[in-house]
């Protein structure tokens, strides 16, 4: 019945919205890659690698508080503008640097240049962000709540399809035409980005705040208010950042992994390959949705994740890698569509701002933790060790031979712990109490839904800004909004 039923006028909107993120995050996306794949190449550093990525996160950590909470006093279009600008700025002056120093000074790991060129490009993408947190909040604005899961797997497939975008031609351009060409690159689409967001209108993007919420600043206390509100909606956090813990991993040491077996335009293609899993994922979600219980998807979801990251390196085959990767890139999709279904479910609108950056903070403060970490250990400790004589022969039964099996023990480790606390979350009461939360919060729509009684009008109140939270005033008993 969801499948066929016509879109909305809202419905069609986020698409447009969707559309104009997309290819926002393909330029912020295709930047950060090439940094990442430019700063190995030159350096060979694994250190290198491992402080960018765990200083990504970390950016995202602290900022994501504070674009939560500017997404719900302000137009989300407004917000959506304001990102792009401020990446914008912050792309001309990496721009600028790179073409008044040169690239010996930029590369220097002592000097702070290199440092300030990359934390001027970091932050230029970690802005991004904030634009992915509007985007989460207009699907409840948008999209009627039975369709909600459907459209959280299409922001999915969307995130597929930029990474094969940004992989691929971020390859080519750090082996073809070089840092300062690549910069220009998305210097320009950045500004078209802007460009095309200016002819959108969303007439839905009202802000309509509770009696009191006067906060403009990082609201932490209004964002623990607001996740706490919620029986075991900061267990579905924890839940979520166990996909983090192994992702700091993944994010000092993947690249590195790939850039020994492959060359670099090579990796890029792998990269951009492997990426249709995000697709075929998304779509997959985008069909049939999460089922009735979301948070027992992500768990499982876990597991499986963290069976592949344990497997994908465990002999040094590219085909073995690359085949890995893209099934761990099917499962991506559904482990975030989950989380960001029950949270548009669970939380009135003029909160979920505050709870989705809550939450990116909480869950994106785990991957630096496990980056920084893991890159110096990685880099002087276990790698030499893999590659002397009595490393490799005591490795060789378990992960076979070669040069990255420092790696891939890495990779194995991690990867059973994902397993174990994915399987462990599964038997706690906080993963109860979120499915009786998600259960209890289901709007009154989703029972006209049921009867044949739907309405395809874009007035309907599942689109409109306050519907959601209305509807779950009525279903939490009272009149502010406010969940008990």
């Amino acid at each position: 019945m969801t499948a066929t039923r016509p879109r909305t006028s809202g419905e069609r909107t986020f698409l447009h919205v969707l559309v104009n993120t997309a290819l926002a995050n393909v330029t912020t996306s295709f930047l950060w890659f090439a940094l990442t794949f430019w700063v190995y190449l030159e350096t060979r550093s694994v250190l290198a690698t491992g402080i960018i990525g765990g200083a990504y996160m970390l950016f995202v950590a602290f900022g994501s508080m504070l674009f939560g909470t500017i997404v719900d006093h302000h137009r989300k279009l407004r917000v959506m503008q304001l990102s792009g600008l401020i990446t914008l700025t912050a792309f001309a002056l990496a721009g600028a640097m790179y073409l008044l120093l040169p690239e010996s000074a930029l590369l220097d790991l002592a000097a702070p240049w290199f440092w300030l060129f990359t934390a001027i490009i970091l932050g230029g993408a970690v802005v991004e962000n904030m634009r992915n947190i509007a985007l989460s909040t207009t699907v409840t604005m948008l999209v009627p709540d039975e369709r909600h899961a459907n459209a959280n797997g299409l922001v999915g497939t969307v995130q597929g399809m930029t990474f094969i975008i940004t992989s691929v031609f971020s390859g080519l351009a750090i082996g073809q035409l070089g840092m300062g060409w690549t910069i220009a690159i998305a210097i320009a689409f950045t500004a078209l980005s802007l460009a095309h967001l200016a002819t959108l209108r969303m007439p839905q993007d009202v802000v309509a705040l509770e009696a009191g919420d006067t906060a403009r600043g990082v609201d932490l206390r209004g964002s623990i208010r607001a996740v706490l509100a919620v029986g075991g909606l900061f267990a579905l956090i924890i839940f979520s950042t166990f996909n983090n813990l192994i992702g700091g991993v993944y994010m000092a040491l993947m690249d590195p992994y790939g850039l020994e077996i492959f060359s670099v335009e090579m990796w890029g293609l792998v990269l951009g390959v492997t990426a249709t899993g995000f697709i075929i994922g998304g779509l997959v979600i985008a069909r049939f949705g999460l089922g009735k219980r979301p948070i027992r998807t992500l768990l499982l979801v876990v597991v499986a994740m963290g069976v592949l990251g344990a497997a994908f390196a465990i002999r040094e085959h590219w085909w073995l890698y690359a085949g890995g990767i893209w099934l761990y890139m099917c499962l991506i999709p559904a482990a975030e569509a989950a989380e960001q279904t029950i949270i548009q479910r669970v939380v009135p609108l003029s909160r979920q701002g505050r709870v989705f950056g809550f939450a990116m903070a909480f869950e994106s403060a785990a991957a630096p933790i496990t980056a920084f970490l893991i890159a110096p250990i990685a880099e002087f400790w276990i790698i030499p060790w893999a590659r002397s004589d009595e490393g490799s022969a005591t490795l060789e039964p378990w992960l076979g031979t070669g040069t990255t099996r420092g790696i891939a023990l890495v990779f194995l480790v991690a990867g059973i712990i994902m397993v174990v606390a994915g399987a462990l979350a599964l038997l706690t009461k906080s993963y109860r109490q979120i499915s009786a939360s998600y259960e209890a919060s289901a709007p009154e729509a989703d029972a006209a839904q049921e009867t044949g009684s739907v309405a395809t009008d874009a007035s309907d109140a599942s689109v409109l800004p306050d519907g959601p939270s209305a509807m779950r005033s009525a279903t939490d008993g009272g009149s502010s909004g406010e969940p008990r």
